[in-house]
């Protein structure tokens, strides 16, 4: 079956989506800008509800917006507001770290992959930013750091998934069951049965998913 995530800036869509068929829920504030984490209270709430529907939830950890190289103050933002998200009783975070050379900022990521010990661990479009060349490395990183997927649109943001088909696919069978790579972005209702279907994945993301 095919398992769809639906991405929520707040709590006022969440029902809905779950009556449409949503099977996960990831919180991610300002899409606009890529997303942002959300406040605890809508935490809290989404989770208390969700949960009641056997519904995950996944939370973003994302200071702001822009890139993804982050301050030793960022980092410690980011620490905080994962300690908010397990007291929320979030099944998951999702969150990424990288180095002004666009390599995992493996210090980065280890200190909060730490802190985050028990949930499940989405590594979110960063994925995106890491060179072309490096990225089946970057798999191999998140494979032995216990990271169970990757959340990637499989090229540059803006073009159609259809155009990233070939890549997402060798990142898949590179991949090889060790981790799940979560194909999103300009998947909708429309397309996701198409996007799974083409990709034999059985995980999709999307702010219109449902």
């Amino acid at each position: 079956m095919l398992l769809k995530e639906f991405c929520a800036e707040n709590f006022e869509h969440v029902p809905a989506a779950i009556e449409k068929g949503a099977k996960r829920i990831e919180l991610c504030d300002n899409l606009a800008v890529g997303g942002t984490t959300v406040s605890l209270g809508v935490m809290e709430t989404t989770v208390e509800y969700c949960h009641e529907k056997d519904i995950p939830v996944m939370a973003i950890i994302r200071p702001r917006a822009g890139h993804f190289v982050y301050s030793d103050t960022e980092l410690k933002i980011m620490t905080r507001d994962i300690f908010e998200a397990k007291k929320a009783q979030v099944d998951g975070v999702v969150l990424g770290c990288l180095t002004q050379d666009g390599w995992i900022d493996e210090e980065a990521m280890e200190e909060l992959l730490d802190i985050a010990n028990g949930l499940q661990i989405t590594f979110h479009m960063a994925f995106d930013a890491i060179p072309l060349a490096k990225q089946k490395e970057a798999i191999d990183w998140l494979v032995d750091h216990q990271v169970d997927r990757i959340l990637t649109h499989g090229g540059p943001s803006g073009t159609p998934i259809e155009d990233n088909f070939a890549h997402l696919q060798e990142l898949i069978a590179y991949a090889n069951h060790r981790l799940i790579i979560l194909p999103g972005g300009g998947i909708t209702s429309e397309n996701a049965t198409l996007v799974s279907e083409t990709l034999n994945v059985h995980e999709v993301h999307g702010t219109k998913i449902v």
